[in-house]
C-alpha cells in the first residue's frame, strides 16, 4: 500500500510538472535548476575500472546473468574495431561513466543537448508533453544515444540539505543500439531501458555540482537493475575539452 501511494505521488508530481512546462511555454522557461555549461568528471569511485582499461573478464560488481557474464567473457575489441563497432561502451547507458567532459545547452525551448568530448557524442533529452513529444518515430532505427524523453519532478517543492533545490531532471531512455556497461565489453541489449535522474548543488566553497543517477534494466543481461551515480564538477569555460573518436581499446 505505501509502495501504490509513493507511485501515485511521483505521478502526481511529474504531471504538475508537465502542466508547468505548458503554462510557462517550455521546459526552458519552466527549469527548476540550470544544468548548462561545462562538467568535467570527478572518478571518486572505481577508479581502476574508469580511469584504466578493466581486464577482460572483470565484471566485479555487476549483477549479470548467465549469458551477460559468456557475453562478456567473448568481448573482442578487434572484432568491434572491423565490425565498425567502437562506440559501443559511448552509448547512452555508458557514457556518463567515462572520464571526460560535458557541454550542456539548450537546442531549444523543448530539447536539453548533452555533448561529451569522450566520443565524440550528442545527447538529446525531449521533454514531453501528453501529445508524445520525445518519442521514437514508428520505425526509428536504434541508436547509440537512443530516444531520450525528460521532465521536471519535484516543481513547486522547498529547497533540501547542502543547498539541493527541488525539481530534479528525470530522463528515460530507449530504442538503444545493444552496448557496453564497461568498456571490457559487459554487454547491455537492445531492450535495455535507462533512466537517470539529474541534480545539481553547490559546496560552501562555491564549487558546484552535477549528480547523475543511473539505472539500467535489461531482462537479458542483468538480473536487477544496476544503479550507479556519477559526479561532474563545474568549470568556468571549455577548457580542456577534447573531442576524441570512440575508441574500442582504451578506457577514453
Amino acid at each position: 500500500m505505501a509502495g501504490i501511494r509513493r507511485l501515485a505521488f511521483a505521478f502526481a508530481l511529474a504531471a504538475s510538472g508537465t502542466a508547468l512546462v505548458q503554462a510557462q511555454g517550455g521546459a526552458r522557461a519552466a527549469a527548476p535548476r540550470d544544468f548548462t555549461g561545462y562538467w568535467v568528471s570527478v572518478v571518486t569511485e572505481h577508479w581502476h575500472l574508469r580511469m584504466l582499461m578493466p581486464p577482460k573478464g572483470d565484471y566485479s560488481m555487476l549483477p549479470l546473468t548467465p549469458e551477460g557474464r559468456k557475453a562478456a567473457d567473448a568481448w573482442d575489441p578487434a572484432r568491434d574495431k572491423a565490425d565498425g563497432n567502437e562506440c559501443r561502451s559511448y552509448g547512452a547507458a555508458n557514457i556518463m561513466r567515462v572520464p571526460g567532459r560535458l557541454h550542456i545547452h539548450w537546442a531549444d525551448d523543448n530539447t536539453l543537448q548533452v555533448d561529451a568530448d569522450s566520443g565524440t557524442q550528442t545527447r538529446l533529452f525531449h521533454f514531453a508533453p501528453p501529445q508524445g513529444r520525445g518519442a521514437p518515430p514508428a520505425g526509428t532505427p536504434p541508436q547509440w544515444q537512443g530516444s531520450s524523453a525528460a521532465a521536471w519532478e519535484g516543481l513547486g517543492g522547498r529547497g533540501g540539505r547542502g543547498g539541493r533545490a527541488t525539481g530534479q531532471m528525470r530522463v528515460v531512455t530507449t530504442n538503444l543500439r545493444p552496448g557496453y556497461l564497461r568498456k571490457n565489453g559487459v554487454p547491455y541489449s537492445e531492450n535495455a531501458r535507462l533512466e537517470e535522474y539529474f541534480e545539481t548543488f553547490s559546496e560552501p566553497n562555491g564549487d558546484r555540482w552535477l549528480e547523475v543517477t543511473s539505472i539500467v534494466t535489461d531482462p537479458r543481461y542483468l538480473t536487477q537493475p544496476y544503479a550507479t551515480t556519477y559526479p561532474f564538477r563545474k568549470i568556468p569555460d571549455g577548457q580542456g575539452w577534447d573531442p576524441t573518436p570512440c575508441r574500442a581499446d582504451e578506457a577514453r
